[in-house]
């Protein structure tokens, strides 16, 4: 500010802070879509009325998969690195800025994520397991081995009983189940005391949580190579897993635990797979190509491919079931698609190669 006087220096600097606190002005709406950008290592909060970021939040190095707390306040990112890395990001939705990374330690390569029954559920490839942490204890409470190789994707019934991974070089599905008769999560084991009541004060960790007790039995079925993308159905009666390296969709009953169908869906390098909330369609997403393949759940048959940009990755459904957003990663935006017209009808700029989506509902 060379050859300006006190005057000018002071109006520049006024103006410069009107503008910044414009930028952060806005708040997070109830409802938000969570967007990871895996070049800028930023996790961006769009306002999905206005298909507009209003924020965007530091998450970590790698950042891939993108989930948010049951209360929409919390949101939780993957730093996977292929195993190189073993941190979950942690974002105050809220507030918009990062809090403390979890270290996972020896899990290594945490990829896959859902929250369910308050904890975060993750994978962590490198470690060839699956684990959940609990945000009241600041713990990992419970990890669990699959023995299979790059346990990539996670789904956890409401009732914690049942689990469900896909592991890609393994080609496989593992479905977990706990056993009849085991202890309730939290519980202590047989012939153990229950746990004293916290003391109180402002450090008191309060009651422990504890893991999933009982024991686990895992089911390992055989489906297609390159098995990483899937989903189960609203109705959770099936799976159906996007096998990148056949181009085909395997169909897992669960009550079975075995492959009932195979589709010739020619979805070459698959990348994620989502039913409609309705259960009626399935959208099938593949860094490959173009296309985004449209599968109507009912009959097993293609009935669409929307032209995207050179390729997408993730998917996520809005609530209501009027809208896809899908992360077309090698050109930098999302798309959105009406899923009444099945057509694109908008796009946001969020990032560059933009992956992982979540949905956040603050409650």
């Amino acid at each position: 500010m060379e050859g300006m006087n006190t005057q000018q220096k002071s109006l520049i600097l006024l103006i410069g802070l009107l503008v910044s606190n414009m930028l952060h002005a806005a708040d997070t709406p109830t409802n938000a879509l969570l967007v990871l950008s895996k070049s800028a290592h930023t996790l961006a909060i769009v306002d999905p009325s206005s298909l507009k970021v209003i924020a965007k939040v530091p998450v970590g190095n790698d950042p891939h998969e993108v989930i948010a707390s049951a209360d929409g306040k919390t949101a939780y990112v993957s730093n996977y690195g292929f195993g190189a890395y073993n941190t979950l990001a942690v974002v105050d939705l809220v507030a918009q800025k990062a809090l403390p990374a979890i270290d996972l330690g020896a899990l290594r390569g945490p990829h896959g994520l859902t929250f369910v029954g308050g904890k975060t559920w993750f994978t962590a490839e490198a470690a060839k397991a699956i684990g959940s942490y609990d945000p009241v204890t600041g713990k990992v409470d419970w990890i669990m081995g699959t023995g299979q190789n790059r346990t990539h994707m996670i789904y956890v019934w409401p009732d914690m009983k049942r689990i469900v991974t896909t592991n890609v070089s393994s080609g496989t599905v593992s479905i977990i189940e706990k056993t009849v008769g085991g202890p309730a999560p939290g519980a202590p084991p047989p012939g153990m005391p229950n746990p004293p009541p916290p003391t109180g004060g402002a450090h008191s960790p309060g009651p422990p949580m504890g893991a999933p007790g009982g024991d686990w039995n895992e089911t390992v079925v055989r489906v297609g190579n390159g098995s990483e993308g899937f989903d189960v159905s609203p109705d959770g009666k099936e799976i159906w897993v996007a096998n990148a390296g056949d181009g085909t969709v395997s169909i897992v009953d669960v009550s079975r635990k075995e492959v009932t169908q195979t589709l010739a869906a020619d979805v070459a390098g698959a990348n994620r797979l989502k039913f409609t909330p309705d259960g009626k369609l399935v959208l099938i997403s593949t860094l490959r190509g173009r296309d985004l393949t449209v599968i109507d759940a009912a009959t097993r048959k293609t009935i669409k491919r929307i032209k995207l940009g050179r390729g997408a990755a993730g998917i996520i459904m809005q609530p209501d079931g009027s809208r896809a957003y899908v992360a077309c990663t090698p050109d930098d935006y999302v798309d959105v698609i009406d899923l009444h017209s099945l057509d694109v009808v908008g796009r946001i700029e969020a990032g560059g190669g933009p992956d992982g989506l979540a949905w956040a509902e603050r409650r």
